[in-house]
């Protein structure tokens, strides 16, 4: 098994967290970006405001000039809930800052190093609310670009040996979910009655997801979004 090293953006919580202590627990070095720091993390772990442009391009242009990467993985993430008639354009501009200006900031940063080898992984994490969640309008736009980017980026770096997909988790039990969804509320009972399998995702069934599309298995994989999500994509079933 090769033992590569690979960046996490939203490293140290929840999706983030699960996936680098598997990588970790795998034999891979992974970095980590985070906005706090934390002594256990299974890795390297920086702090850096990824909503800050200019310190985010200097951030990576030192790790980059640290670090041969041999993939990313784009986990971090902004939802705010609006229903329509009442969304903030502020609050739009930020989740499009954080989850599409930072997806750009990140891959731009690697692309030569990656190029260079002639082997890469890029994973975007999205998320299910592109097929439609009331009062997530912003954050299903600001996925939706990422998607958009994904296959874009998949056209462009096929014949490089670099590979370019998503996973689009549904509910998962993370703090940023939870910090929208409160257990027991009247938003987690829809949330369910969307998802078949009537249950919240766990970090690491994502983590698993990411990780084969980081492989060196995954190689003739590109330009796909997968779903991961207890089959929330695919409909509601009766109740």
């Amino acid at each position: 098994m090769a033992v590569r090293t690979f960046l996490v953006t939203g490293a140290s919580k929840g999706i983030g967290r699960a996936l680098s202590q598997r990588l970790a627990d795998a034999g891979h070095h992974v970095v980590g970006i985070a906005r706090e720091p934390d002594a256990s993390f299974p890795g390297t772990l920086v702090s850096i405001d990824m909503g800050d442009t200019r310190a985010l391009a200097s951030a990576l242009a030192d790790l980059a000039g640290r670090y041969a990467f041999d993939g990313v993985v784009n986990n971090l993430g902004l939802a705010r809930l609006h229903p329509l008639g009442q969304i903030d354009l502020g609050d739009v501009d930020a989740m499009m800052h954080v989850n599409v200006h930072s997806t750009i900031q990140t891959v731009q940063a690697l692309l030569p190093t990656l190029k260079a080898k002639g082997w890469g992984r890029i994973v975007n994490v999205t998320s299910l609310v592109t097929v439609g969640i009331p009062n997530r309008s912003g954050y299903a736009a600001a996925k939706a670009a990422v998607n958009s980017l994904t296959r874009t980026w998949a056209m462009e770096l096929a014949e490089t040996g670099i590979t370019v997909n998503a996973v689009a988790p549904g509910p998962v039990e993370t703090e940023m979910f939870r910090r929208n969804t409160p257990a027991g509320s009247e938003a987690e009972g829809r949330f369910l009655s969307m998802i078949p399998m009537r249950r919240l995702g766990k970090p690491e069934e994502i983590a698993a997801a990411i990780a084969f599309l980081l492989s060196d298995e995954a190689g003739f994989i590109t330009g796909q979004t997968l779903f991961v999500d207890g089959g929330g994509s695919i409909g509601r079933t009766a109740p």
